[in-house]
């Protein structure tokens, strides 16, 4: 984990006061004890740290406290159920550690985030595109920006890989400290359900957060889609922000923009009513060429190379909190023929083919309807989609999402995602379940096997899409991560056809 160069050591008790805990070494003079930084992992404690021992689905971060001390950590915070597993150190106990944790991290780093122009995207489909597009259009304006997100966390021109879409507190706060640090005027960052519902973000505090749309997903973790929208929702106040920009084309939206203590910037790609809208989208070869219109009649229009019509509703809010942020419009506008969508999302493989190839992460049933309506907006002829679910996840949306690839293909494949710890077969009979006259010659376990298949099917003017892993380079089976990238396979499925 990155480290500031000027971080100040803090007093254990001075810990305590913050987050209102008590120490199971009250005899001790906390005062005495320093802590130089903070972590939620023992595979990253330097001498110093305080160890940050969460409980978890399946284990206790306390159980790692000894790995953690043995690394040079001074002091635990946990819960009563932690505090009995450590001994030999301090052990600051607190009734909600998460919520600590994030409290915690911002004082530690002074609230770096408050600091930065930080920008919160939210909603289950786009914040990755919108993120990317909105530190893309800020870096071509000279605005040096920090990342973070799904694919990669950024820091100027420092690219780190990103373990989840958004980081445990102390790792967020950290890496905000260290955007300070460097200069950054930015920080553009995706903010997942579970981060909300988690308090990893708590301490935190954005400019500016954007709600893109909600569908069915990660219902194994919030159990239903109302938890699942108020976990979003929680996001827009106060406490998190200072302006709310919400997309009202989606229902829940509408909603969000009632609900919102925060003042609220509108968004709609065709109601001329909102106040950020499209005026003119003509669709060409390449992407499109359009006009935006904004508050206080503000015109950016352009050629995008970007294609889907929930694409241009991603960079109308990437363009709407641009401005909000202080960039001109007449620079956006001459930056857009610049702009590129988000790593795996949409993404064209073309290797001398005569028939279109894209990889897509969509994993929703939502997003794969959306994904294949704009393939058969660019497909010349057949559309032929091969798609998995992951196992260990949401199993009620795994119909929905086979009967989205079947009405959206016209040549569908049902193959394995990350199946985990299930069995492969198991899964697809998910998928497949209410499906009418299904092809079983199309129902093909290996991955590598499925997208072979689709290749081989493709003839002059088809189109082929390979959903559900788009940017990722590995494939969980049992709990081992085989390599496996969809470009990658997709490219060499075409030069074996040829």
């Amino acid at each position: 984990m990155l480290r500031t160069m000027s971080s100040v050591s803090k007093p254990l008790d001075a810990v305590c006061e913050i987050i209102s805990a008590h120490s199971e070494t009250s005899k001790i003079d906390l005062s005495k004890i320093s802590i130089q930084g903070m972590t939620q992992s023992s595979n990253d404690v330097e001498p110093g740290d305080l160890f940050i021992a969460l409980p978890g689905e399946k284990t206790h971060g306390a159980k790692f406290a000894a790995q953690a001390i043995t690394r040079g950590a001074v002091a635990v915070l946990t819960d009563e159920a932690g505090s009995k597993l450590v001994q030999g150190v301090p052990v600051i106990v607190a009734e909600n550690p998460r919520r600590s944790a994030g409290v915690l991290s911002a004082w530690f780093h002074s609230e770096p985030m408050r600091d930065l122009y930080s920008v919160g995207i939210t909603g289950t489909n786009g914040k990755t595109t919108v993120t990317t597009l909105l530190h893309q259009i800020m870096s071509l304006a000279g605005r040096e920006s920090g990342l973070i997100g799904t694919i990669e966390t950024r820091i100027g021109n420092e690219v780190l890989t990103s373990k989840r879409t958004t980081p445990e507190s102390s790792e967020l706060q950290a890496l905000a400290a260290v955007m300070r640090e460097r200069h950054m005027r930015n920080l553009v960052m995706e903010v997942s359900s579970h981060a909300i519902a988690l308090e990893r973000i708590r301490g935190s505090h954005f400019a500016v957060v954007g709600f893109t749309n909600l569908t069915q997903d990660h219902l194994d973790f919030h159990k239903s889609i109302e938890n699942y929208f108020q976990a979003k929702a929680s996001l827009f106040t106060f406490e998190y922000a200072d302006l709310a920009v919400i997309n009202i084309d989606d229902d829940y939206g509408l909603r969000l923009k009632e609900m919102t203590e925060l003042p609220v910037v509108t968004l709609s790609r065709s109601n001329q009513g909102a106040q950020w809208h499209y005026s003119r989208i003509e669709h060409e070869y390449f992407g499109a060429t359009i006009s935006i219109r904004g508050t206080g009649g503000i015109l950016i229009e352009g050629n995008v190379n970007l294609h889907g019509g929930y694409n241009y509703d991603n960079l109308l809010m990437a363009i709407a909190i641009a401005v909000e942020s202080g960039i001109d419009p007449i620079d956006i506008s001459s930056n857009l023929a610049k702009l590129q969508g988000a790593t795996g999302r949409l993404e064209s493989i073309a290797v001398g083919q005569k028939f279109a190839a894209f990889v897509d992460y969509a994993h929703s049933p939502d997003a794969v309807a959306r994904v294949l309506e704009t393939a058969r907006e660019l497909s010349k002829g057949r559309v032929i989609g091969v798609l998995g679910c992951g196992g260990d996840r949401d199993r009620s949306k795994r119909a929905a999402m086979g009967l989205a690839l079947k009405q959206g293909s016209d040549i569908a494949i049902f193959t394995s995602d990350n199946p985990r710890s299930e069995k492969a077969e198991s899964i697809l009979q998910d998928m497949t379940q209410e499906i009418k006259n299904l092809d079983e010659k199309n129902i093909i376990i290996d991955r590598h096997e499925a997208i072979q298949s689709a290749v081989n099917y493709a003839q002059e003017g088809d189109l082929v899409i390979i959903l559900g892993k788009g940017h990722e380079t590995g494939q969980d089976i049992l709990g081992e991560v085989h390599s496996f990238d969809d470009r990658i396979e997709l490219a060499k499925a075409i030069e074996e056809k040829k």
